[in-house]
């Protein structure tokens, strides 16, 4: 079944070839300044996915992300990105690839038409009804994607989407679908540039809101960073700095024993 997308509409732009590198990024980023306005025509959606993920999260369950090539790069990347700034086990935020771990670097050739490979993926990690379960995809039509959200749904599962083309099988088998209507790409079909700017935002939205939702920043600082170089080291002493009103000198040595600012706001307060 055929379906309309705009994401494979022909570029508003034509013999790029013969366009100086000044037109190029003139025109890539008059193209970019429209992601951010596309998504603010969808934030009600995107609402209530990150209530229901938030929920789902405060009562023992996980976050997955499911996408194909650029979809499933950017939905592990969100994941992988949860646990060093708000301090959350790995298992919490989950991305899954189709093609596996060498996907991520490299194509796996046909690994998005399987349509019986997403809801596997997906079994070895023990998903359940407490879970959530977001589809990545551009086309909103990934067999991959598309057959692991339906069988998440006849297992109880709630499902929700990122994609960027309206009435697609993916939208109809996510629960809370978010469609985010981008336009053609500069380069036509080049689903990365536009589309995958849309999905990067949107997944910073859903992770970010959703930890904020879950007690995991203070004020406006990750107070559950973990300390994993000096530069964050270095960050977490100034946050005590200025919240305890304490040397720097100071400030470092309590980080460094209690493990992250939280732990030492508490310890002082405590102390009290």
């Amino acid at each position: 079944m055929k379906h309309h997308k705009t994401t494979e509409q022909d570029s508003l732009y034509t013999n790029l070839e013969n366009m100086s590198t000044s037109e190029l990024v003139q025109y890539i980023n008059e193209e970019d300044q429209k992601v951010a306005l596309a998504i603010k025509n969808s934030l009600p959606s995107i609402e209530k996915l990150i209530d229901v993920v938030a929920d789902k999260l405060k009562n023992g369950g996980r976050l997955f992300y499911m996408g194909a090539g650029t979809s499933g790069r950017l939905g592990i990347l969100d994941a992988s990105e949860c646990p060093p700034t708000f301090g959350v086990p790995h298992e919490l935020v989950v991305g899954i690839i189709a093609g596996g771990d060498v996907a991520i670097r490299k194509a796996v050739e046909n690994a998005e038409d399987d349509d019986m490979q997403g809801w596997i993926d997906l079994l070895n990690h023990h998903v359940n009804e407490k879970d959530v379960v977001i589809g990545i995809a551009a086309s909103g039509t990934t067999p991959y994607v598309v057959s692991a959200l339906e069988t998440c749904q006849k297992n109880n599962i709630v499902t929700g989407c990122i994609t960027m083309n309206a009435d697609t099988p993916l939208e109809r088998v996510a629960n809370y679908p978010i469609v985010i209507h981008v336009g053609p790409e500069f380069v036509t079909g080049s689903s990365r540039m536009k589309a995958g700017s849309a999905q990067k935002m949107v997944l910073n939205m859903i992770s970010t809101a959703s930890m904020i939702l879950l007690g995991k920043v203070k004020g406006n600082k990750m107070v559950d960073m973990q300390l994993s170089n000096d530069k964050l080291v270095d960050r977490g002493t100034q946050m005590l700095v200025d919240e305890l009103q304490m040397s720097y000198a100071k400030a470092k040595e309590l980080l460094l024993t209690h493990g992250s600012v939280r732990n030492v706001i508490n310890y002082v307060n405590n102390e009290q």
